[in-house]
């Protein structure tokens, strides 16, 4: 816990002591994209079967990146809602995630720089074991991740960076007391806080490579040095964003996720222990990129 501790404020106060530097606004590259989609299927007297349903999601991704000299500070921020209602059943969610992470850096010669990383990561609105759309299964901040760290980050181009720590401290917050007594997220049964200390890597890849074609990928590893040291936490996003003219989109979007502290339960209510998730969304709407 000390460890974690120690590790937070020496972050902290790196990227506060530096931030301090990044005033000049000539030297920031700022933008994002916004988009919504959305898709409807309505079947009357159809033979082949299948249910009418309506579904809308929302995507605003937002970047703002400072580079001089020898200072580097990225920022972004992903926020993604969406909803789903399929035939007589309730209005559903179907995505929901907010993504922050800074990372400020110093060069220490050719493509290596000495690194802070900080992320925040939650979600919006509550979440349900459908169709049992009573028990609360997720909330904001139930569970919210803190990912603090220092290391090396070396970026070979203005599209690619490999960020390596040893000194990492992540905590885990479920700010619920229902889910807090079941232990869920690997708090233990009762508490609403879980400390671990451990390595981190975070892969991130943004570039066009093709034309009107826009591939974003970011790739999360951690390890815990005191617990079961080896397994690895994961957490893959890949979006590939394709522009058909200036407002209309189509992009895939998938998430993959894995973590030992977290088990999954299935519809019957059996905890089948941890488990490799996956999400993919396919969309056609408007996007705006600025």
């Amino acid at each position: 816990m000390r460890r974690v501790i120690f590790t937070v404020c020496l972050s902290l106060w790196f990227i506060g002591s530096m931030a301090q530097e990044v005033r000049d606004t000539s030297y920031w590259k700022k933008g994002g994209l916004a988009s919504v989609s959305f898709s409807q299927t309505s079947l009357t007297n159809w033979s082949g079967g299948g249910d009418n349903n309506v579904a809308l999601n929302a995507l605003l991704n937002l970047f703002a990146n400072y580079e001089k000299r020898k200072i580097s500070w990225e920022n972004n921020l992903k926020m993604e809602y969406g909803l789903v209602k399929q035939g007589d059943e309730s209005l559903r969610k179907s995505i929901d995630n907010i993504d922050f992470a800074t990372k400020l850096g110093i060069k220490n010669g050719g493509h290596w720089y000495y690194s802070a990383l900080a992320q925040f990561q939650t979600q919006f609105d509550k979440g349900y074991n459908y169709p049992n759309d009573v028990d609360v299964v997720s909330r904001f901040l139930a569970p919210a991740y803190i990912t603090t760290s220092l290391g090396m980050d070396y970026k070979p181009n203005d599209y690619f960076s490999a960020y390596l720590s040893p000194l990492t401290g992540k905590m885990t917050i479920v700010n619920d007391d229902d889910l807090s007594e079941m232990g869920a997220f690997g708090v233990d049964a009762g508490d609403k806080f879980r400390a671990e200390f451990g390595a981190f890597t975070k892969l991130s890849f943004h570039k066009d490579v093709w034309e009107n074609v826009n591939l974003q990928t970011v790739l999360d590893l951690f390890s815990n040095y005191s617990e079961n040291f080896g397994n690895i936490d994961i957490n893959w996003e890949v979006l590939f964003t394709m522009k058909v003219n200036k407002f209309l989109t189509a992009n895939v979007s998938t998430t993959l996720k894995y973590d030992d502290d977290v088990d999954y339960i299935n519809k019957d209510g059996v905890n089948k222990g941890p488990r490799i998730q996956f999400k993919e969304i396919i969309g056609i709407g408007l996007a705006y990129k600025f």
